[in-house]
């Protein structure tokens, strides 16, 4: 059985307890107290913080614009002179935040060990990542190309637009932005075409066998002689390379500056045609002679 007395204390207990909530009242001088000594202390100091991150922030920014134009006067490597700069102004704002953060009363010592700890385990988990970070330096040092040359790898083309520590922007020729990670550029092959200022241009001219050899090389060292694009330095070499099955190919060999390459590639295209053409000479197509017995 119940005991009576216990009821009637718990029932005393809960009037004399909800008597006290009800009696309660939220003191709201001292709420307006405790927000007004805030904001004249941590409040100021997050205030000026701000302040303080934005300017320097801009700063930073001058700072760098500044170095750039410099650099650029001084014909420094346009592609050192980037990467350089970017990783400077990000090394500043960096140490800015971890100042802002020292003022306003964190440990700096303690953060810098979890941001340490921290990094390991992401360092484990972004291998890849890390190692375009690697690769994206060694190819900032070795240069195995710059901004504005044009590169082929991994099955892409184009030219360089922007080298970054973690990937490298080039665009191709139909205007497509690709972005490769720089460890595949430096674990792949990677062709400079304009590394060197001058390339060598060739193309494959084919006549027929009854053709006069000796006038369609000539043809074609005229035009090649005659066109301003074409290097004469080393000469341009128009010679018999290979019998084919309907036909026989001339190779013809020239130089000419790298950028311009494709124009002097089409317009030497287009004038042996037409001078094949003006002078009777056959370009065969593949053809298959059939001879019947008629027994």
């Amino acid at each position: 059985m119940l005991d009576i007395t216990t009821i009637l204390n718990a029932e005393e207990t809960d009037t004399s307890t909800a008597s006290n909530i009800k009696d309660a009242k939220v003191d709201w001088n001292d709420v307006l107290h405790v927000i007004a000594e805030w904001c004249t202390t941590t409040g100021i100091k997050i205030l000026i913080s701000i302040i303080v991150m934005v300017i320097l922030f801009k700063i930073i920014n001058v700072f760098s614009k500044r170095i750039t134009k410099r650099l650029e006067r001084k014909k420094a490597d346009a592609t050192l002179s980037k990467v350089l700069v970017g990783f400077i102004r990000v090394c500043l704002k960096i140490l800015v935040i971890i100042g802002i953060i020292g003022y306003l009363g964190f440990e700096t010592a303690s953060l810098t060990a979890v941001v340490g700890s921290t990094g390991v385990g992401i360092s484990l988990a972004v291998q890849g990542t890390l190692s375009n970070f690697a690769a994206g330096v060694i190819i900032v040092v070795m240069r195995p190309f710059k901004l504005g040359d044009f590169i082929e790898s991994n099955s892409y083309m184009g030219t360089v637009d922007d080298i970054k520590l973690f990937y490298t922007t080039i665009i191709a020729p139909d205007n497509k932005v690709v972005r490769i990670p720089n460890a595949q550029l430096a674990n792949n092959v990677i062709v400079n075409v304009n590394e060197k200022p001058v390339r060598r241009l060739e193309i494959n001219m084919t006549v027929a066998y009854d053709t006069n050899l000796k006038r369609a090389k000539e043809i074609l060292k005229n035009i090649c002689n005659n066109y301003n694009l074409v290097l004469q330095n080393p000469e341009p070499f128009v010679e018999v390379s290979n019998f084919l099955d309907s036909a026989v190919e001339i190779r013809v060999r020239v130089w000419v500056k790298s950028e311009d390459y494709w124009n002097a590639n089409w317009y030497l295209l287009d004038e042996f045609k037409n001078a094949f053409d003006e002078n009777h000479i056959t370009i065969p197509f593949n053809q298959l002679d059939v001879n019947i017995n008629k027994d």
